[in-house]
């Protein structure tokens, strides 16, 4: 078993450069979520819920699912620091099994670059979605600048929305909505978000 990076980063996640993006991010979903208040939401690949706990109030119940279990105890501290009621955690990797659970909402920030298999994982996140639920991806653009073994240089948005398409979703829409310095593998990037439906 590989041992999983994001233990040992757990605690020095939280950087002041990955709160800024994360404010980014919560920004541009929130416009996405604003008619969700009565929907459960499954932020996969949650972290320390960087960006979930600030979108907690918008959405009936939050579930953070992480495979590192210390992100999650960091997840766990915050959700109790700022009273949110609203928001559990489960440890979980849809890589290797996927929980028998539903939702109205799949979230999923910065984290597709990190599974070797997209098709694979958007097919299981298919799968826990409730009929007309929602998925929602935020993901670096394609970029020929980033080269690391063990994650994807970006998506280009044609070829997500066939992976998208050929895993079952429809109402697929792509934008990009913010280009920032040095924040993909200190690369300047862009950033697209993703939704569709089940």
């Amino acid at each position: 078993m590989e041992e999983n990076v994001f233990e040992q980063m757990a605690k020095r996640y939280d950087t002041e450069d990955r709160m800024q993006l994360a404010k980014v991010i919560s920004k541009q979903v929130r416009k996405e979520l604003q008619d969700c208040s009565s929907q459960s939401l499954v932020d996969y690949g949650s972290g320390t819920g960087l960006v979930s706990l600030e979108i907690a109030d918008l959405v009936d119940s939050v579930l953070l699912i992480d495979s590192s279990k210390q992100m999650l105890e960091v997840a766990k501290a915050k959700i109790n620091q700022k009273r949110i009621t609203n928001a559990k955690v489960l440890y979980s990797d849809f890589t290797v099994e996927t929980p028998a659970l539903k939702t109205d909402i799949v979230f999923m920030s910065l984290v597709l670059l990190h599974v070797p298999d997209t098709k694979k994982i958007l097919q299981e996140l298919f799968s826990i979605l409730n009929p007309g639920g929602k998925l929602i991806i935020v993901d670096f653009d394609k970029n020929e600048k980033v080269y690391h073994p063990k994650v994807h240089n970006g998506f280009a948005h044609e070829e997500l929305k066939t992976t998208l398409a050929e895993a079952g979703f429809t109402s697929i829409e792509m934008k990009t909505f913010y280009h920032g310095e040095r924040i993909f593998m200190n690369q300047d990037a862009s950033m697209f978000i993703a939704s569709c439906l089940k």
